[in-house]
């Protein structure tokens, strides 16, 4: 008998972001003691990256209008807090650096960072770094990521390969296999 999980996968603005309907697809097949709920944040920026076409129908896609359109009067739902109540866990996959100094400096101007920022610590939430090279080896980059690891967050590592760019280096977003292993170690976990 597999457990049913309720799993909320983001993307922030990153090629990598091109991943997520493989991510889905792995997710949705595995053949584990664990099945899936699947809802899907994108932040604005990652909608350039793929289309809600490209994602299975019975997943439900949330950005930052819908979060307003849940809202419109005291009593109404707040999304980014029922998200977190429904989900077991998060993911975030990619996590640009943007973002990522976003929630390292406790912003939350659009629905993900809402959801981190009211994240339940006693829930799992892993994060996906994916950036440039140079990005990747500023020093800050460092400092932020080990900002969210001290919080208890578990970083799922960047890997070196050739970029979309051209360059060549670290700041990939790890394989999507990685990161399903990585889901399960922490499910199995909790």
């Amino acid at each position: 008998m597999k457990t049913t999980k309720n799993l909320l996968l983001a993307c922030t603005a990153s090629v990598a972001t091109i991943k997520l309907p493989l991510l889905i697809e792995k997710l949705q097949n595995l053949d584990t003691e664990f099945s899936f709920n699947i809802k899907v944040i994108l932040t604005e920026n990652a909608k350039h990256f793929v289309k809600a076409s490209e994602l299975p129908k019975n997943i439900e896609i949330l950005d930052d209008q819908s979060e307003w359109n849940a809202w419109t009067k005291r009593g109404d739902p707040v999304l980014h807090i029922d998200l977190g109540k429904w989900a077991d866990m998060l993911v975030i996959a990619p996590l640009s650096a943007n973002s990522l100094a976003k929630i390292a400096v406790g912003l939350c101007d659009n629905l993900l960072l809402c959801v981190v920022r009211a994240w339940d610590f006693k829930k799992p939430l892993l994060f996906c770094p994916a950036m440039n090279t140079r990005m990747f080896d500023h020093p800050v980059t460092s400092e932020h990521i080990n900002k969210l690891k001290s919080w208890g967050y578990h970083e799922v590592p960047t890997v070196s390969k050739t970029l979309m760019c051209g360059d060549t280096g670290n700041g990939a977003m790890a394989e999507v296999d990685t990161i399903i292993e990585n889901i399960l170690l922490k499910l199995r976990c909790v």
